[in-house]
């Protein structure tokens, strides 16, 4: 196929020789399959995220390292610098985590390169050698889902060990390869110890988890393995050989207003980008 504008200079680069054809196409980015010397891989281009909350992008970019105070400003006052400065902490947000995690074990796409607002990275293929389908994609067996409910929440526990919380994990962002998920789409990832709201967004990732699978195996929506794996994570106890229960007794107390209506905001928003994204894939 006719390579698109902005792979150009990869080729130019000899960093992918062919474009084979477009794999997906989403609101946040684009991606293509690519051919290197004698391996397939793919290729993300990102697109400017215009659709982003200002709010959700404070979220998820608290305590980002930026290059200077000018740039800080810029983010904080949402000018067109500042945008542009947003969208590039975005993008490289993904590339580090996906560097880390790889290095960490993490069952995530090797990536390869990142040259400017493309990510080359591995293809994530099913057993046929195909690109491997989304969990949303895929019926399971009770059975299928407690096995694949189990590996996704050792490697969230893996991810966390590395310091970083996925941020959207559904199943939307997991591929089935054909040794088990794999986790993509990062953009969104934030540092487990430094921002506020790390521990909300992954009991976030962790329902979403259990809401999927549960599904298939019921018995998995009675299980509290969010607020288990982060108590044991802020006690300096959690590893991947750490036991997990799903039982875990939650607090009982005052109510605080305001993180209630940011949850009920959330969830709101995160149910209106579930139905954007079936949407998308009919």
């Amino acid at each position: 196929m006719k390579v698109p504008e902005r792979l150009l200079s990869l080729v130019e680069e000899g960093l992918i020789d062919t474009v084979v054809r477009q794999l997906m196409s989403g609101k946040e980015a684009q991606v293509f399959v690519v051919r290197s010397g004698e391996e397939t891989r793919c290729a993300k281009i990102y697109k400017e995220a215009t659709q982003r909350s200002f709010r959700q992008a404070v979220d998820y970019t608290e305590n980002r390292k930026v290059k200077n105070t000018r740039q800080a400003r810029a983010m904080a006052k949402g000018s067109r610098y500042g945008r542009q400065a947003i969208e590039a902490a975005w993008q490289s947000a993904e590339v580090d985590a996906l560097y880390r995690l790889a290095a960490a074990g993490v069952r995530v796409p090797k990536p390869w390169n990142f040259h400017e607002g493309v990510l080359l990275m591995e293809l994530v293929t099913d057993e046929h050698g195909d690109a491997a389908p989304r969990l949303n994609d895929v019926v399971f067996t009770p059975e299928e889902a407690r096995q694949h409910h189990a590996t996704l929440l050792t490697e969230v526990v893996r991810m966390l060990c590395a310091g970083i919380v996925h941020g959207d994990l559904s199943e939307f962002n997991i591929l089935l390869a054909a040794d088990g998920p794999v986790i993509i789409d990062l953009p969104q990832a934030v540092d487990a110890a430094g921002n506020n709201h790390a521990a909300r967004m992954l009991l976030r990732d962790v329902a979403n988890l259990r809401d999927f699978f549960g599904q298939f195996a019921p018995e998995l929506l009675a299980t509290h393995y969010g607020p288990e794996i982060w108590e044991l994570y802020q006690r300096g106890v959690l590893n991947t050989e750490t036991p997990l229960s799903g039982r875990f007794e939650l607090p009982v107390g005052a109510v605080d207003v305001a993180d209630l209506t940011r949850v009920i905001d959330d969830a709101r928003a995160e149910e209106a980008a579930r139905l954007l994204r079936l949407q998308v894939a009919r």
